[in-house]
């Protein structure tokens, strides 16, 4: 008690003695903690800090601040929705406007306003500033300071060399791989990782730590900040086949996910511009595309994070391009934070759309947890081949634009069922369209594993499954050199024994010289 009561009035003096406008500038490592500490002095009732699982190379923590009424637990039909900056350290942009949009959020809500009071209270929101704290420093230092960096590459990758965004497990390949099998048809594009038996390198911890986020967490949506150009980016990022630039390729949510680049581009005043050039002559511009693109259009990347999540699990991810300067001077991040408010605002309504409900059993009302939600197109007639699954408390999420859909819900031992439903624009209301599902027993089966890779896994099981798949690559790799070795010393043998046998016989063949004196 007396604790509780000396941390309360550390939070009111805390509060009443910090300067609460926030400063634009580059904030260091620390300064991020600092920052992210002030949000929650001002808004201790609707905010939660904690650090990722995993530190950086350099051992430096990865920062995340909490936004919702609830925080520190999911609750049933509020969606999460997450922010990733900062991922290329030189890539700079976002690390302050998430910061700024903390610090928007929570005064805003302090304020009464109405959007953001909604938006608090029926979402859980998670803002992650750096995701390359070891990356910023080097940008930084080889810099200017707050003058910024422009060079295109300094502080781009981690500690150890690793473009963190190439370093997650390649889930488009094995999705590929699966359909060519099937003459371009068929197959999962959810929980892929159950699918994966090999891995060509090891993964870096600042990737580790994303992964357990994602498992940690039942994300809906989901973006990651970047600088370089000015356009909204959606999946699928990798073309199929591999290094084949501007190819088109689809996911099975195209129409769903361009919605969502849309809804970013369309309130940001650059993006939205028409008579925008693009960054320089070289490069394309995306204004005539409403300032969007699929990813693989642009050029193809294996091991995104935006593919990973979407191939993963249950969440949409989409890549913001942000600006033409890597590290802009920090005199021109005010104008940032201006052109990005509105949408960064309108992206994170975009978790409310679609349908939501909860999958229970009929006879006793409990939870269904992993049953599986399937959707077909009933305008077109086509099924939309990306299923979800229900989470802990049987809660599902399935992002859709406006439309007539079919909802085919499925779980080992139950039969399934279906519903139709008009889909309507729900964003604004932030009120997805709510079709809950009671299912009958078929019979007395074991728990399905459909869930096991969407939150129930410990971290540490997740580490040792994705370390025993690298570790099996060695091995497999060590076996095979082993087995070339053998061989080698097996040949080189054979071919020792045969040229001493091909001595002996020419000398054999030849005469003897005669050893007699002249």
């Amino acid at each position: 008690m007396l604790y509780a009561v000396l941390l309360s009035l550390f939070c009111v003096f805390h509060v009443l003695t910090l300067n609460t406008a926030f400063k634009f500038k580059h904030h260091d490592n620390d300064e991020i903690a600092q920052e992210l500490l002030d949000v929650h002095a001002k808004c201790p009732r609707i905010t939660k800090l904690y650090d990722l699982s995993k530190s950086s190379v350099r051992g430096q923590p990865m920062h995340a601040i909490e936004i919702t009424e609830h925080p520190g637990e999911h609750r049933s039909m509020d969606p999460e929705f997450r922010y990733i900056a900062n991922m290329h350290g030189n890539e700079v942009s976002g690390r302050e406007l998430l910061l700024r949009l903390a610090h928007y959020l929570c005064d805003e809500y302090v304020n009464g306003n109405g959007e953001i009071t909604k938006l608090i209270g029926r979402t859980r929101i998670h803002l992650i500033p750096t995701m390359n704290p070891d990356g910023w420093e080097d940008a930084f230092k080889g810099g200017k300071g707050q003058d910024g960096n422009a060079d295109y590459l300094q502080g781009r990758t981690n500690a150890n060399g690793v473009d963190l965004n190439r370093d997650f497990p390649d889930l488009d390949r094995v999705l590929f791989r699966q359909q060519a099998l099937a003459s371009g048809k068929g197959g999962p594009t959810m929980h892929l990782m159950e699918y994966v038996r090999e891995m060509d390198h090891e993964l870096q911890p600042e990737t580790l730590a994303m992964i357990h986020h994602s498992t940690a967490f039942p994300f809906v949506l989901s973006a990651n900040l970047h600088n370089g150009a000015y356009v909204a980016n959606y999946p699928y990022d990798e073309a199929r086949k591999p290094g084949t630039p501007h190819i088109y390729t689809k996911s099975p949510d195209d129409a769903t996910f361009k919605h969502l680049a849309r809804s970013y581009a369309s309130m940001h005043p650059i993006m939205n511009d028409k008579k925008f050039k693009g960054c320089n002559k070289d490069e394309e511009n995306f204004n005539s595309q409403g300032g969007i693109t699929n990813g693989a259009d642009w050029y193809s990347v294996a091991g995104g994070i935006q593919d990973f999540v979407y191939l993963f699990g249950d969440e949409w991810d989409v890549t913001l391009e942000l600006g033409c300067d890597k590290f802009p001077p920090a005199k021109e991040l005010p104008k940032e934070w201006r052109e990005n408010k509105d949408a960064l605002i309108n992206l994170m309504k975009q978790s409310h759309i679609g349908v939501k409900g909860i999958v229970r059993d009929v006879s006793t009302g409990i939870p269904i947890v992993g049953a599986i939600v399937h959707v077909r197109n009933m305008t077109d007639g086509e099924d939309i081949e990306h299923d979800v699954s229900s989470g802990e408390g049987g809660d599902y999420y399935r992002l859709l634009i406006p439309g007539h859909y079919e909802i085919t819900i499925s779980a080992p031992g139950y039969f399934m069922d279906s519903k139709e439903v008009e889909v309507t624009d729900t964003a604004d209301e932030m009120a997805a369209q709510r079709v809950d599902f009671d299912l009958n027993r078929e019979q007395v089966h074991e728990t399905s594993g459909i869930d096991l890779l969407r939150g129930y896994l410990t971290e540490e099981d997740l580490d040792e499954n994705l370390n025993n798949i690298f570790r099996e690559k060695l091995l497999n790799e060590a076996r095979i050199a082993e087995e070339e070795l053998a061989q080698e010393r097996k040949t080189r043998k054979k071919l020792f024994t045969q040229n001493k046998l091909d001595y002996y016989r020419r000398k054999r063949s030849t005469p003897r010289k005669s050893h007699a004196k002249y």
